[in-house]
């Protein structure tokens, strides 16, 4: 019976015999192997910086179409402002020229109230005053001369009266202060 097992080989048997393994031909096989493992790992790490290249321009695109959108919106909301301080100065004008008999009246009092709504709502929009107080000097990043007004008795540049409100959005002037600044220049003809 011995005899008769050797003479029937199993299928895998059968195969591993067909199977060359000399040397030279599994060096062979080996080096194909290796040349097929480096190109796809070439090919990987091309995938692979192909990308994180587009990852980091999707980024970048993101990061921009955001800061575009915000700067678009502090525009659109820039404009606005500017459109409500026209209004906030045409209170200022009406308060300054209250006449003295409807000082207490109630209809005054509530026309005040709405300035200082109006002032509340620019404030919490981050608007604020330039401050453009006489006797301060004359910075033209913040304060637009419109007059020179010579013997003041103040020193020249700066400012002696205050002719129009000036407005800051956060940290960026978006309407200088309009004033008269003093000027020791003589304008007297010889």
């Amino acid at each position: 019976m011995p005899d008769r097992q050797r003479t029937h080989r199993t299928r895998a048997e059968e195969r591993a015999d067909e199977i060359d393994i000399s040397p030279t031909t599994l060096l062979a096989q080996i080096e194909t192997l290796t040349t097929e493992r480096d190109a796809a790992l070439a090919t990987g790490d091309e995938y692979l910086g192909a990308l994180q290249r587009e990852r980091a321009e999707f980024q970048n695109f993101k990061r921009r179409t955001t800061e575009e959108r915000m700067r678009d919106a502090g525009l659109a909301g820039e404009d606005l402002i500017r459109k409500v301080l026209t209004v906030a100065d045409d209170f200022d004008r009406a308060i300054d020229a209250r006449p003295d008999a409807i000082a207490d009246d109630p209809w005054f009092e509530g026309i005040a109230a709405i300035d200082r709504k109006l002032r509340t709502l620019l404030d919490s929009e981050g608007v604020t005053t330039i401050d453009a107080s006489p006797g301060r000097p004359f910075d033209p990043r913040e304060h637009e001369a419109i007059a020179n007004v010579p013997g003041t008795n103040q020193p020249d540049g700066e400012i002696v009266e205050e002719i129009r409100r000036g407005y800051r959005l956060r940290d960026r002037v978006i309407r200088p202060a309009l004033v008269a600044v003093a000027s020791t220049a003589d304008t007297t003809n010889d």
